[in-house]
């Protein structure tokens, strides 16, 4: 009896182990999505706004097309304006209005340091250019006025050129917690994030490469 006992507990064993190993694989899976070591652990544009980050992703993809042609896609983002170029449906279920353009619009293609990046049709969404590298670097932070939130957080957009007119995609998120439950609220929009951000990667992949 008592060995039969001991091999009814050995799946609720199993269990409790390989559930959280599973969900750390996957966190560590996500965070570093399609990126190289190089690029999940090198410094990148943008992260000396965030000296410590509380949490870091970093996620890239290969656009066969030269930093030029990706860059229009970058600067053209935001409510508004481009969109964000991934699943428009589940942004605007949450009321964000966001219409993805699928051609480079002239009009939106002069931003500067400072100027704001909609994310939804209010303003306390707002993100604002903190660095921009033509052709190189965009980064996103939230601004650090009139009053700081739970936490700090920067978005930035690199081009890495590579051989053949090919460039590498490299998009980095990090946060820094001003609120000690602000950590729960991060980790649990992160997932959501993981699965709209590898969109919006497609989606520029594939406009800069012209296959829209």
């Amino acid at each position: 009896m008592m060995h039969q006992r001991n091999l009814r507990r050995l799946p609720a064993a199993g269990a409790l182990i390989c559930v959280p190993a599973c969900w750390f694989a996957f966190r560590r899976l996500q965070l570093r999505w399609g990126a190289t070591r190089e690029e999940a652990g090198g410094q990148l544009p943008g992260d000396d706004l965030i000296t410590v980050a509380g949490l870091q992703a970093t996620r890239s993809v290969t656009v066969h097309a030269p930093p030029e042609r990706v860059w229009p896609w970058l600067v053209q983002m935001g409510q508004r304006r481009g969109g964000l170029y991934s699943y428009d449906f589940l942004e605007n279920l949450a009321g964000l209005d966001i219409h993805s353009a699928d051609r480079i619009h002239p009009e939106w293609q002069d931003i500067k340091v400072g100027d704001p990046v909609h994310l939804a049709p209010t303003d306390s969404s707002d993100l604002e250019v903190a660095l921009l590298e033509p052709e190189r670097a965009l980064v996103l932070r939230i601004p650090r006025s009139p009053a700081p939130g739970p936490f700090d957080f920067t978005w930035a957009f690199i081009l890495q050129p590579k051989p053949n007119d090919t460039t590498r995609l490299v998009v980095r998120e990090r946060y820094a917690y001003r609120q000690w439950w602000a950590r729960f609220l991060v980790e649990t929009v992160e997932v959501a994030s993981f699965v709209m951000s590898l969109r919006m990667l497609h989606g520029i992949r594939s406009r800069a490469e012209g296959l829209t």
